[in-house]
């Protein structure tokens, strides 16, 4: 059998043709014994049992095995995540049956138990939750929230907003949906499930399933007087699995934060929280112009702020020189092995001090291969949420 790594572009999360799945699964199957974790013989059985179930149902049931392998495999290929050095640790939860004959509140329970534990006390897990594919027949589940955990934003008549401006047009979606926010700058948005075909439906999630870290400073006491707090953890949940000729489009992956996806980027991008300014005036420097670098001082003393405060809470955090080292090891282990290490050099380099960092000088391919993650198109309802 011959593995076909082949440079491909994204996909829906609908079910594909039968001979692309066939041959979707063959290289799957074929990738695992090329990588040690099948014998010929039994990979080459496991083509043809393949074959015969797509042949008959159009789809077919995936091993254990071959989620859990060919998900780890999937991180391994994306080029968005500077993490990948940890891939062989991803832990994956079977959840494909959850849900059946479509109960949004079984899926939403999932989901709920997912976060608590990734949580894990604190010490945050690698944790991909896997739910029922797409089918010939039916489209898979999805929620239409890009991360499990995110704050909602509220537009204003003046067009300023209050909370994350990313999360306007959720945070409209679900308004309409009935849902009622609070109004602070720290709601958390509910999880919209929902299978295709049938009404969304929105859920709250439970205080424990929502951990959260508040922002201090080790030397600016005056520092939480701003008010600043954010999620313990990432779990993105608004990409397709493409695995083996299937797709899952619920699956929701955990990790630890960077630091400076926090302090450089969610708390301080002009698009975003937009705290800089607040920062800058807080350390008494002039904002009036550019050439004091008020911008820089500030942005670094809130990166250090929020990797202080998350160890202050007992919470996983990296931060930027570590997670750029780890890459770069992790870049030269796939070359031992013969692989390349697909990455895409915007998203691999940290938004402060990026030439300080051994990614700097280096130069990426963000070659697509597959299995991979792809983005899923946008949930809203034609008209609905418009710019």
């Amino acid at each position: 059998m011959q593995i076909r790594n082949r440079c491909i572009p994204p996909s829906t999360s609908l079910a594909l043709p039968a001979e692309s799945v066939a041959a979707e699964a063959e290289d799957l199957v074929s990738q695992l014994a090329a990588e040690g974790h099948l014998m010929a013989d039994a990979a080459e059985l496991r083509v043809k049992e393949i074959a015969q179930e797509v042949a008959e149902t159009g789809t077919y049931q995936q091993s254990a095995q071959e989620l859990l392998l060919g998900a780890r495999i999937a991180w391994r290929n994306n080029p968005q995540c500077i993490g990948k050095f940890y891939w062989k640790g991803l832990e994956v939860r079977d959840c494909r049956e959850v849900g059946a004959g479509g109960r949004e509140d079984a899926l939403f329970e999932a989901l709920a138990e997912h976060l608590r534990l990734a949580w894990n006390g604190g010490k945050v897990r690698l944790l991909l939750s896997v739910f029922a594919p797409s089918r010939p027949d039916r489209p898979g589940p999805r929620v239409w929230n890009g991360q499990l955990i995110r704050y909602a934003g509220y537009l204003q008549h003046d067009g300023s907003v209050v909370g994350d401006p990313e999360s306007v047009r959720l945070t409209e979606a679900v308004l309409r949906l009935g849902w009622r926010g609070r109004g602070t700058p720290y709601d958390v948005l509910p999880l919209v499930v929902q299978w295709p075909g049938r009404e969304p439906r929105w859920f709250e999630l439970p205080p424990d399933a929502v951990p959260e870290v508040r922002i201090s400073h080790p030397d600016h006491l005056w520092f939480e007087r701003l008010g600043l707090r954010w999620h313990a953890f990432p779990t993105i949940s608004d990409q397709v699995l493409e695995l083996g000729g299937l797709r899952y489009p619920l699956a929701p992956f955990s990790a630890w934060y960077t630091c400076t996806e926090i302090g450089a980027r969610n708390l301080s991008d002009t698009n975003r929280y937009d705290q800089l300014p607040k920062v800058a005036r807080g350390m008494g420097l002039d904002t009036g112009r550019d050439r004091t670098l008020w911008r820089d001082r500030a942005l670094l003393e809130l990166t250090a702020a929020v990797l202080h405060s998350y160890d202050q809470a007992g919470v996983s955090i990296i931060d930027h020189h570590f997670a750029t080292k780890q890459f770069v090891r992790h870049e030269e282990r796939e070359h031992k092995s013969g692989r390349g290490c697909p990455a895409d050099w915007s998203a691999i380099v940290p938004a402060t001090s990026g030439s300080t960092t051994p990614v700097w000088q280096r130069r990426y391919e963000p070659t697509r291969m597959r299995p991979n993650f792809s983005p899923h198109p946008a949930p809203w309802p034609a008209g609905a949420a418009e710019d």
